[in-house]
C-alpha cells in the first residue's frame, strides 16, 4: 500500500511559499504611506524601495523557476516608486499569483540543473536550480520582509505576526 502521507518533492520544497506570501504580504499592508521615503540609516534603502524589492522577489523567484536563465539586459524592472499602499499590493498579488501558478506547473526535477544569471554575454553567476530558489529567492524574501518589520518598530509602528507573537500582537498564535 502506497505511503499517502510521504509529501512529494514538489510539495516539500514549497510547503513554506504559500504562507510566507500570505504574511508578507501582511507586512507590506501594514507600511505606513506617510514615512514611504522614510530611512532608518542613509546608506539604506527607503521604506518604499524595499517594499517594492520584497513585493519584485516572488517574479525573481517565478523567473528563477520558469527558465534555465535570466538576463538582466532584457528583464522587466521593478517600479522606482509606488503612490499608495494599495498600488504596493496590486503589484506584489499580481507577482504572487504569478508564482504560484508557476509553482503549480513546475516540474521539481529541474531544480537539478544548472541556472545562469547573466547581463547580456556576461555571465555573473551559474548555481543549480535548488540554491537559488532556497537562498537567492526565498531566504532573500524573508530577509528582506525582517527589515520592513524592522523599519515599521523604529517608526513605531505596529508590527504583524509573522510567526508566533510580537510585542503589538501578544497573543500566542503560530502563523
Amino acid at each position: 500500500m502506497p505511503d499517502t502521507e510521504t509529501p512529494s518533492l514538489k510539495n516539500s520544497f514549497f510547503v513554506d511559499l504559500d504562507r510566507e506570501l500570505t504574511v508578507t504580504r501582511t507586512v507590506l499592508a501594514a507600511l505606513p504611506e506617510q514615512h514611504f521615503d522614510w530611512k532608518p540609516h542613509p546608506k539604506s534603502m527607503s521604506m518604499i524601495q524595499l517594499a517594492i524589492h520584497v513585493a519584485h522577489l516572488p517574479q525573481w523567484t517565478r523567473d528563477t523557476l520558469a527558465a534555465d536563465e535570466f538576463n538582466f539586459s532584457d528583464a522587466e524592472l521593478p517600479p522606482k516608486t509606488m503612490a499608495s499602499r494599495n498600488d504596493l499590493l496590486a503589484y506584489f498579488d499580481r507577482n504572487a499569483a504569478a508564482l504560484r501558478q508557476t509553482v503549480a506547473q513546475f516540474d521539481p526535477a529541474t531544480l537539478s540543473r544548472t541556472w545562469t544569471m547573466r547581463n547580456g554575454a556576461r555571465i555573473i553567476a551559474s548555481r543549480p536550480r535548488d540554491f537559488v530558489a532556497r537562498v537567492w529567492c526565498l531566504n532573500h524574501f524573508i530577509h528582506h520582509r525582517a527589515q520592513l518589520c524592522l523599519y515599521l518598530r523604529l517608526l513605531d509602528t505596529p508590527v504583524p505576526t509573522v510567526y508566533f507573537n510580537t510585542a503589538d500582537d501578544p497573543s500566542w498564535k503560530m502563523e
